[in-house]
């Protein structure tokens, strides 16, 4: 007879590299983490130094400047809002708190639905990827190659890069929701499941009800002498 807990019947608790979901979800929120560290210190130095990111006319055809002192002000805001979700997930995984794994997780629905809609405008609108291009720099690299590309072809390729995207996004997004399904499992714990050999469960109670009942009981009469 097998004792098995409960929500290890549902879903997997291996993902890539056949490493635990919750060291997965541990090494996705580190790597998330240094991204947006890197991010950020580039728009830090970007505003320290707005003319390193300005480009002049010879350089793009035209006048061009990275992005102004608000709009780099909000971007610095999403990195620092960024680092600290990402903190939270890697923190939780770690300590086992899954309800700091969470703002993640709608982190990563997000993401997700956003790269969906691109899909749909570029199946919706196949033009729109042409017009996109044709707003590039002159100089811009490849761009005469793309631009000679058949237009149906070049919608084709762009989808099959978008899909494969989002199916990885997509694994990521079931690694971390496993893994929040894992903690949050394991912190609730009241109820083990046994399992006998004709595949019949039975249901246990919590012992702090067990305890609870049989102390409920009345005892039995004195034993009396005859």
């Amino acid at each position: 007879m097998k004792m098995v807990a409960p929500w290890t019947r549902f879903y997997s608790n291996s993902c890539c590299l056949c490493c635990h979901v919750r060291t997965g979800t541990i090494l996705l929120g580190v790597w998330y983490l240094i991204i947006n560290a890197v991010v950020l210190l580039i728009l830090l130095s970007a505003l320290a130094d707005p003319d390193q990111y300005h480009f002049t006319s010879s350089e793009l055809g035209g006048d061009f400047e990275f992005m102004d002192d608000a709009n780099m002000c909000i971007a610095i805001a999403i990195s620092l809002l960024m680092i600290l979700i990402c903190a939270m997930a890697t923190y939780g995984a770690y300590k086992q708190h899954a309800a700091w794994i969470i703002p993640f997780f709608c982190y990563q629905i997000f993401d997700f639905a956003l790269n969906t809609l691109v899909a749909v405008t570029v199946l919706v609108y196949p033009s729109s990827v042409q017009d996109y291009i044709r707003q590039l720099p002159p100089n811009f690299p490849y761009k005469d190659d793309i631009m000679s590309v058949n237009s149906t072809c070049l919608v084709l390729i762009i989808l099959l890069f978008i899909s494969i995207i989002l199916t990885f996004k997509g694994y990521l997004i079931s690694c971390v929701w496993n893994c929040y399904r894992y903690i949050n499992g394991r912190n609730n714990s009241d109820v083990l499941v046994y399992v006998t050999g004709n595949d019949t469960t039975v249901l246990l109670p919590p012992y702090d009800d067990a305890t609870v009942t049989g102390a409920a009981k009345e005892p039995p009469p004195p034993y009396v002498s005859a």
